[in-house]
């Protein structure tokens, strides 16, 4: 089932290519009799979503890419730093009260907690702060590095991972953000930098601009 659709003339090209190709614009054209330039713009459309492909001083050759197939060629070719967003982030010594404010305000559903170098060391979430507001302790004198989720049980993800498999990784662990970190030289351990975040959102805009482009 393809997720482009195509226009008659469209079809009836596509359908040429299938049967004849290799073929000229000139042969389609003639085929059809119309001219080349009244074509010109449904071959760059069908060779630029990726249902043909054009060789120099051969002609058009049919893909025989699906749109689904071609849906998902695109999507592997996406990566976390196109489509990620400005991390939330919160110092290990706030308390759970700052953290609710924080997160109504900033209206994400997970925070990043960092130490005083910046570094990451746990995360935040909706259910985290529900649990802990659920008590009758002082939200404001509880820190937040109580009860946060520590490293190195965090999930995260590089600038350069493919949007897909960070997307799999939020649907497999069942949660709803991942840092986006860089690693930093340390002889002690493994120390990260947060420079973004990775949300379900995310991923559906990623899925919308496809959609816009293949269309």
């Amino acid at each position: 089932m393809r997720t482009i659709e195509l226009n008659q003339r469209q079809e009836l090209i596509l359908q040429i290519v299938k049967d004849s190709g290799p073929i000229t614009g000139e042969q389609i054209a003639d085929k059809l009799s119309l001219t080349r330039a009244t074509l010109r713009p449904d071959l760059a459309i069908l060779t630029m979503a990726g249902f043909l492909d054009a060789r120099p001083r051969v002609g058009y050759f049919y893909t025989g890419k699906t749109g689904s197939q071609l849906f998902t060629e695109r999507l592997k070719k996406l990566f976390v730093k196109d489509f990620q967003s400005i991390p939330v982030v919160v110092n290990e010594s706030a308390s759970v009260y700052d953290a609710i404010v924080t997160m109504f305000l900033e209206d994400v559903g997970t925070l990043f907690v960092v130490d005083k170098d910046s570094h990451l060391i746990g995360v935040l979430s909706r259910k985290d702060l529900l649990r802990a507001s659920m008590g009758k302790q002082d939200l404001e004198t509880i820190p937040v590095n109580i009860i946060m989720t520590r490293m190195p049980n965090i999930t995260t993800c590089k600038p350069d991972d493919l949007l897909i498999d960070v997307a799999n990784t939020l649907i497999n662990k069942q949660i709803d953000a991942l840092p986006v970190v860089l690693k930093i030289a340390d002889e002690s351990n493994e120390k990260y930098e947060v420079i973004g975040r990775i949300t379900k959102t995310n991923i559906t805009k990623a899925f919308v601009h496809i959609a816009n482009e293949m269309h």
